[in-house]
């Protein structure tokens, strides 16, 4: 039983880099150091209370999601505020908070132009974040989602390179294009999945409301006549598919899978450090966390039946990011290819639909988020000294920065799943996943080979950037990292070393939430009886109070005085009247 604290526990960690956000607008644009001191000062707090709330969370709990806070918000549309966490958003929100005060530390000087307005925006973009991650209400989940759209954009567009404008448009309005058609969807599922007077948006009352629905679906399927079911499972199976398209757009655009892909190089390349470190580190997970959450456990059904094609979509963004990583010249677009590549990894492990596949999808999302995170950190620190993106700029770099040299060798180690790094933990599992899974051997092969091209862009790329000859004069003079930029890279580092050598804490947080995804995305399959799938898979969450009938909360009033014909009050009235 979660304490008075732990179910506000979550307000906290989501709202308090608001409240920082509050203080800074107060504070005078010209105080840049104050306003950088007190930015820093509210993502640690905000650290601290996803660490807080880390300890409190319960990895063996049968509550599926713990530290819930539910209240009521438009009573008409059975929409309320609805939070909580279960193992995978527990293991974002705490990557969310500890990539704040480092994505702050990045950008100590190299930001110096509307100092305020920068911060204010990293502030309410960490909230969009957090509030997206541990809603459980599923419009609620959906104003997040399209809140953190807006200081990205601005962060891209204002304080970005040469073409940032074209790039955050084209983020912009990929992501709201693929946000509309799941919102078309989620109204769908809204009226679909409970009958008028009982509609909601909450997560449990759409999931429990499908269920009966999914499983007739499957029946009559299985049958092979569709045509004597209830209205709403003839609903479900004419536009379950097309609904479940639907969430796969969205949230395929926001991972982003081939072909839906096109706007994350630029995006990456313009961005500034903040920028690639957050859209890297955590939004890109909406895509993933999205699919894991919503669109596979609300349509079981459309996603075994589209468990291939998702899955060769997968593999094609493996081989297609890998070689054109091999093609480029600009390392901060080598980068973003590679995270098309890395992702790619999380959605064949997750459609694999194996205990290991799922698992290694889950904290594939975590590694991507900690080292290519860390890989644009450390490349915004040379960025900022040279101010150049193009191999053919370096070369030769170890000789005069070799503490930046061995901490960029690290995260190379651990984005080429280095034994003994966390990458290896991640696409081990995921491949050991897609081999038991029922997919097409091909499909395992060529995930397999990718991993020999991710190896060789990512050394290809260090050699020509840190090793041989200093071919330009402007290197000679490069200094190596100071106190703070290594302050800056050590946590990232630490989860590298941690996470690779020690994944089994970070797996047991993650494994109950893989349990229920992979009985979720197997339900009404037949593979199991019906009772005990049913208990599996229900969602349980806490219920907002009921209403009191205004009879039984009002006192009961006296009759109102009737008049007579003459105009005179009745002697009762008149009693409470008295004349003087």
């Amino acid at each position: 039983m979660n304490s008075i604290y732990d179910s506000r526990m979550l307000n906290l960690v989501i709202f308090s880099p608001l409240l920082v956000a509050a203080l800074v607008m107060f504070m005078p644009k010209t105080e840049k150091a104050q306003i950088r001191g007190v930015t820093l000062l509210g993502m640690l707090l905000n650290l601290l209370t996803c660490v807080w709330a880390w300890t409190r969370f319960v990895p063996k709990s049968p509550v599926e999601f713990q530290m819930e806070y539910r209240l009521a918000w438009i009573d008409e549309l059975g929409l309320s505020y609805h939070i909580g966490v279960d193992g995978l958003a527990m293991t974002l929100v705490l990557l969310t908070g500890v990539l704040g005060p480092l994505v702050v530390l990045a950008c100590w000087t190299f930001i110096d132009e509307r100092v305020k307005e920068f911060h204010l925006a990293l502030l309410v973009l960490q909230t969009a974040l957090l509030g997206a991650v541990c809603s459980l209400d599923v419009l609620l989940f959906y104003v997040f989602f399209e809140a953190m759209l807006i200081p990205m954009y601005l962060l891209i567009g204002v304080w970005g390179s040469e073409e940032r404008q074209m790039a955050a448009t084209k983020f912009f309005l990929y992501t709201l294009v693929g946000s509309l058609l799941m919102l078309v969807a989620l109204l769908g599922v809204y009226f679909i999945a409970a009958p008028a007077g009982q509609r909601s948006f909450d997560y449990a009352t759409l999931y429990n409301g499908l269920m009966s629905l999914n499983r007739e679906v499957a029946a009559c399927t299985a049958a092979g006549d569709c045509n004597n079911i209830s209205a709403g499972a003839h609903a479900l199976y004419r536009w379950g598919p097309l609904m479940f398209i639907a969430f796969s757009i969205a949230f395929a655009i926001k991972v982003p899978m081939f072909p839906v892909h096109t706007w994350l190089p630029d995006a990456h390349v313009q961005a500034p450090v903040a920028g690639s470190m957050i859209l890297a580190g955590v939004m890109l997970k909406m895509g993933t966390f999205g699919f894991w959450r919503f669109a596979v456990p609300l349509f079981p059904g459309a996603a075994r039946q589209y468990q291939l094609p998702i899955s060769i979509l997968a593999v094609i963004g493996i081989v297609y990011g890998a070689l054109m990583c091999l093609a480029q010249k600009d390392i901060k677009k080598l980068i973003a290819y590679s995270s098309v590549s890395h992702l790619g990894y999380c959605m064949l492990g997750m459609f694999a639909f194996t205990g290991e596949g799922a698992t290694g999808s889950a904290y594939q999302m975590l590694n991507h988020g900690v080292s290519t995170g860390a890989l644009f950190l450390l490349f915004g620190f040379l960025y900022e000294r040279r101010h150049a993106r193009l191999m053919a700029d370096y070369g030769g770099i170890a000789k005069v920065m070799p503490i930046f040299t061995a901490f960029f060798l690290v995260v190379t180690f651990s984005s080429i799943a280095v034994p003994g790094t966390n990458g290896f933990v991640g696409e081990f599992l995921v491949l050991l996943g897609t081999f038991k899974s029922n997919l097409p051997m091909v499909i395992g092969v060529l995930a397999t080979t990718c991993v020999i091209l991710g190896a060789a862009y990512m050394l290809w790329m260090v050699q020509k950037v840190f090793f041989g000859t200093v071919t330009h004069q402007e290197n000679l003079g490069l200094k190596d990292l100071n106190r703070r930029e290594i302050i800056a890279a050590i946590p990232l580092l630490a989860l590298i070393a941690i996470m690779g050598l020690r994944p089994q804490p970070f797996l047991d947080m993650l494994n109950p939430s893989t349990e229920r995804f992979l009985a979720r995305a197997q339900y009404a399959s037949g593979k199991t009886d019906a009772t005990t799938e049913d208990s599996k898979v229900r969602v349980m969450v806490r219920q907002l109070p009921a209403k009191v009938a205004v009879a039984d909360a009002a006192p009961a009033q006296p009759p109102m005085p009737r008049f007579l014909p003459t105009g005179r009050l009745m002697p009762a009235a008149a009693a409470l009247n008295p004349t003087p």
